[in-house]
């Protein structure tokens, strides 16, 4: 075998893998001068190994060039004295192409050399304004697995493709994607775990007790918040036998409908910073994905915002530390973006009626710093659906076998009277009028929109609050319709087509409450049950808000206003006078099922005071008297205020 290749040696400045279709040149960073190099297998199983020398060393780094065969009949390891490394740099990899197989207990990895050649016909990056933006999360594997799915390639990327028109419908303008790099799914108890298992699997095993796991078989890692080969595709998210075009299939056809792709990245403790840079950077040039989402420890942030090949390339984080920010300044675009704060907690908080809250409800709903943007969302794969906050207090993590101890104990939530599954008419009524609250708080806040896949047709997991192991009915999502699920989801593509058509929904920078157009009007303000008279006392859990659609760049000629009321008692609030030539419309109505919205249209006359019912929010937009919608009524609520009202 090793005599058919001709070997040479050269001085690496960088670890990895060149090769072309008869040669392969290895750069690896070794721990000893001696007993190190290269491991080949043909397809046999059958390996030879190739030492390096110090002919092409450069400080640790050692490179070796092999010519004359057909690189992909080939798979390789690095061995290390007596250690065999499979590469982190690899570019593919062989040995967990098939999900969750561990009857032979841990799984031996080699990296591959995968054909790169791919026909992405014209496929450029599409650059969506982070203003513009409308994200949705998704696990690869959960989001189509279910049979409910209707897909034919299940638990794939290739069933994300069949799933781009339900996706387009829906109108949202990005894919995150949970960890979908090449990673070991299954999680070994201690006792199983072999002595003389090579470092290369180490990475991926999550040591546990018997106690903790409870079983001898392993529990499965769904959703990849572990080390992993950082530049390989997850093999079997793919129907193919060839990932990398997986993926970029995905891509494509994503980008031909208008939807970018955003990756999620966990590097844990002893990952470098610089190679999380050449990682992010790769996958950018080399799988056209529009950006990343960044977990874990000591993120290289200055390095990412001062790399010119990222400045087009959206990076999430989880916060921005503030003594970093002035590295933005450079930036082309605005392409950084950072959870808003404790948004999630607090507008939970607020859902559920509690006091003390009305400041930051109005901090998180204008929040849009110039420099960065900020991400709202009320629920993620981590913690409760959607449906869940407004169905259970308690987590109910029992089946993941740690005796429900993991997950967070406090949720922040509201069962609305009863606890898990309920057919109470009162009690569905309720949960789906929350729900669309919620939404509601997402999409007409300024900041970035993201609903994690299913919350948009109130997917459940029955309580779980900490699904990471949960490869089952539990983890998956369900696309069955119900009257309570097409109610959501129509609601949610309003929503989005509301965002969507008026600019002053989605500003590029914050609205600042000032008037300083001279048009008459601030460009956001609030009321109370006086207009601009707002009540931000700490039983306060109404308020009105008003944004003029004349500081768009367009000069929107719309004005917006928002009744939210999240008291359990109907309450009123003012709606403020508009010029001569508008009347006040309301279009939507979380009180109400939304295929009575249009029947229920409502204009009302200037100097208005609104009812608002409880745990609800009304949506009011300006008309031109001309446009009056057919078969609206007047409101028999209206009360004349003061002139200066």
């Amino acid at each position: 075998m090793g005599s058919n290749w001709d070997i040479t040696y050269f001085k690496p400045d960088k670890p990895g893998v060149i090769f072309t279709k008869t040669e392969v040149s290895f750069a690896f960073e070794a721990s000893t001068a001696i007993e190190c190099g290269v491991v080949l297998y043909d397809d046999k199983g059958k390996e030879q190994r190739y030492s390096f020398s110090n002919e092409g060393r450069t400080g640790a780094l050692y490179g070796i060039t092999l010519k004359g065969n057909p690189v992909a009949d080939y798979t390789y390891n690095y061995y290390d004295k007596d250690r065999i490394i499979t590469d982190i740099y690899a570019k593919g990899i062989k040995g967990l192409e098939k999900w969750g197989d561990s009857a032979n207990g841990i799984r031996k990895t080699y990296g591959t050399f995968p054909d790169s050649r791919f026909d992405w016909q014209k496929d450029a990056p599409l650059k969506i304004p982070l203003e513009d933006s409308i994200l949705y999360g998704l696990n690869v594997r959960a989001f189509t697995m279910h049979k409910s799915s209707g897909v034919k390639n299940r638990g794939t990327f290739e069933g994300i493709i069949e799933k781009i028109p339900y996706l387009t419908e829906l109108g949202i303008t990005a894919v995150e994607l949970m960890p979908c790099y090449e990673y070991e799914e299954c999680m070994f108890p201690e006792k199983v775990i072999p002595a003389s298992i090579p470092l290369q699997a180490q990475p991926f095993i999550n040591v546990m007790s018997k106690e903790q796991v409870g079983q001898e078989a392993p529990k499965i890692n769904c959703w990849g918040f572990q080390k992993g080969f950082y530049y390989a595709p997850k093999a079997s998210y793919s129907a193919s036998s060839h990932p990398e075009h997986s993926f970029k299939s995905m891509v494509r056809e994503l980008h031909k409908n208008g939807i970018e792709v955003i990756m999620q990245f966990y590097f844990p403790q002893e990952i470098k910073q610089l190679y999380m840079l050449e990682v992010i950077k790769f996958w950018v040039k080399e799988y056209h994905i529009d950006g990343v989402r960044i977990n874990g420890f000591h993120i290289p942030y200055r390095l990412f915002a001062e790399e010119s090949a990222l400045k087009d390339t959206k990076i999430w984080c989880s916060y921005l530390p503030q003594e970093e920010l002035e590295i933005l300044d450079d930036t082309i675009n605005k392409n950084f973006m950072e959870d808003n704060g404790n948004y999630r907690q607090d507008m939970r908080r607020y859902l559920k009626g509690d006091e003390g809250l009305m400041n930051q409800v109005l901090h998180y709903q204008r929040r849009n710093p110039r420099k960065y943007g900020v991400v709202n969302y009320l629920a993620d794969y981590d913690g409760f659906t959607l449906y869940d906050c407004v169905s259970y207090e308690k987590k109910h993590n029992e089946a993941n076998g740690e005796n429900n101890h993991d997950g967070n104990d406090v949720n922040f939530t509201w069962n609305c009277g009863t606890e898990g599954t309920s057919r109470k008419k009162s009690v569905l009524e309720l949960r789906q009028k929350q729900i669309k609250n919620a939404l509601t708080f997402v999409f007409l806040a300024q900041g970035i929109p993201f609903i994690f896949s299913g919350d948009e047709f109130a997917n459940s997991r029955n309580g779980n609050n900490n699904c990471y192991c949960q490869d089952n009915e539990s983890g998956w999502i369900h696309w069955k319709k119900t009257q309570f699920s097409e109610d959501i989801t129509a609601y949610v593509r309003f929503l989005i087509q509301l965002r969507k058509k008026n600019h002053i929904l989605h500003m590029k920078e914050e609205l600042l409450g000032m008037d300083i157009d001279g048009c008459g009007y601030p460009d956001i303000s609030y009321h109370g049950t006086k207009a601009w008279i707002p009540d931000l006392s700490y039983i306060s859990r109404m308020i009105g808000t008003l944004l003029c659609g004349q500081y768009t760049p367009e000069k929107q000629e719309d004005f917006f206003y928002f009744a939210y009321n999240m008291h359990w008692e109907i309450h009123e609030l003012a709606l403020p006078k508009l010029p001569k030539d508008k009347v006040w419309v309301k279009i939507a109505d979380t009180s109400i099922p939304f295929k009575e919205q249009q029947s229920s249209v409502c204009i009302e006359d200037e100097n208005s005071v609104i009812s608002v019912k409880e745990r609800s929010i009304a949506i009011y937009q300006t008309r031109k008297p001309a446009m009056e919608v057919s078969g609206a009524k007047k409101s028999g609520k209206s009360k004349k205020l003061r002139k200066d009202g």
